[in-house]
């Protein structure tokens, strides 16, 4: 062996194994169009969810909103209506009481009355006799 060839072996053979691993390295490189791994498309997937979670859980509390502010809403008119039935069935039911009452009243003085005239020593009955 001469010197030539010793000091161009470790050359070459650095060369050789340097091409080895740059061929391994370019087999295990994904190139930069190649489809998206199982994990990719997992965490790509789990984005869509919870994106499609958040716009629907969105549409929920609004539909709530509205539901909500259109039961309190009849509930108010219902209320109101409620409240002023009974004011006005309680005015008309204290009219009514007090009707009853005048013509009870009445009926009683005419009774009284009557039966004054048929009573000697009465203001009525000394009114009946004249």
């Amino acid at each position: 062996m001469n010197t030539s060839f010793i000091r161009t072996m470790p050359v070459v053979l650095a060369l050789a194994l340097a091409s080895i691993g740059v061929s391994a390295v370019a087999q295990t490189a994904a190139p930069a169009t190649a489809e998206p791994t199982t994990t990719e498309k997992v965490k790509e997937a789990g984005k869509d969810a919870v994106d499609a979670t958040k716009r629907t859980t969105k549409k929920a509390v609004d539909a709530t909103e509205r539901g909500t502010k259109k039961a309190w809403n009849a509930t108010k008119r219902t209320t109101k209506k409620a409240a002023d039935a009974t004011k006005s069935v309680a005015a008309k039911t204290g009219d009514a009481v007090e009707t009853a009452g005048h013509k009870t009243a009445d009926g009683m003085r005419s009774t009284g009355k009557a039966i004054g005239e048929k009573v000697p020593g009465t203001a009525e009955n000394e009114a009946a006799k004249k």
